[in-house]
C-alpha cells in the first residue's frame, strides 16, 4: 500500500499537484532501497542534489533550488554530490572537488555552470579547467595539481560509490535524510523539487518526533 504524507502544498508552488492534496510514496517522491550516510550533526536534516554540471536541467534547477535553499533553517544541511557516470561526467566531479579543495568552489560552481550552458565552453581538459580556475585567485599549476590528487580522486570515488549504493541512473535529484528521492519526473516540473524535498524534510522532522 502506498504510504502518503499529508502535507499543506497551498503556496508552495506545486503547480503539478492540488493544493493540501496527500505527498504519495511512489508518485511524488520514492524510497531508496539501500539508504546511505548522511554525514551530519543529531538533529540536523540533509539535503544531497545529485547532479552534472553538463546537464541542462541541473542548470536549470540552479535558480529554484537556490533560492530554496537560502530559505532553510539550520537543521537543514544543504550538501552538492557530483554524479559519475564516466567520461565528462567524471571529469567534472574532478573539478568540483578540486574547486572545493583549493577553497574557490562556492564562488566558482555557479559560473562553471553558466560556462559551459551560456557561453558553449566544453571544460572537458585538464588545461581548460585548469585556465578558468585561474581566474580565482589560484595558478594553473596549483589548479593541474589538485585535480590529479589523491584526495580529489578519494572524493570522486566516494561519490560514486554512493550512487551506486543509491542506484541513481539520472540528474537533477535530490535525496532527502539519505533514504528519499525526488526526481523531475516525480516532482513534476524542476521547479516543484525543492518544494517536494522541503516536504519530505518536514516528514523527517515528524518522524524524529515520534
Amino acid at each position: 500500500m502506498l504510504k502518503t504524507l499529508m502535507v499543506a502544498l497551498a503556496g508552495l508552488g506545486l503547480s503539478s499537484l492540488v493544493s493540501a492534496a496527500p505527498l504519495v510514496e511512489g508518485e511524488h517522491y520514492t524510497v531508496l532501497e539501500n539508504p546511505v550516510e548522511t554525514r551530519v550533526e543529531d538533529g540536523q536534516v540533509a539535503v544531497t542534489e545529485a547532479f552534472w554540471y553538463g546537464c541542462p536541467h541541473c542548470y536549470n534547477l540552479e535558480e529554484p533550488l537556490n533560492a530554496w535553499v537560502a530559505e532553510q533553517p539550520e537543521d537543514v544541511v544543504f550538501q552538492r554530490m557530483p554524479a559519475t557516470m564516466g567520461g565528462d561526467w567524471n571529469t567534472h566531479a574532478f573539478a568540483f572537488y578540486a574547486a572545493e579543495q583549493l577553497g574557490i568552489l562556492e564562488e566558482l560552481h555557479g559560473d562553471f555552470f553558466h560556462a559551459i550552458h551560456e557561453e558553449g565552453r566544453r571544460l572537458t581538459s585538464e588545461d581548460d579547467i585548469a585556465a578558468f580556475f585561474s581566474d580565482y585567485g589560484v595558478t594553473e599549476d596549483a589548479a593541474r595539481e589538485a585535480l590529479s590528487s589523491f584526495g580529489v580522486k578519494s572524493q570522486v570515488n566516494q561519490a560514486h560509490a554512493r550512487m551506486r549504493q543509491m542506484q541513481l541512473m539520472g540528474v537533477p535529484a535530490l535525496i532527502v535524510d539519505g533514504r528519499y528521492l525526488v526526481s523531475p519526473s516525480t516532482a513534476g516540473s524542476l521547479g516543484n523539487m525543492p518544494q517536494i524535498a522541503g516536504a519530505l524534510v518536514e516528514k523527517v522532522r515528524e518522524e524524529r518526533a515520534d
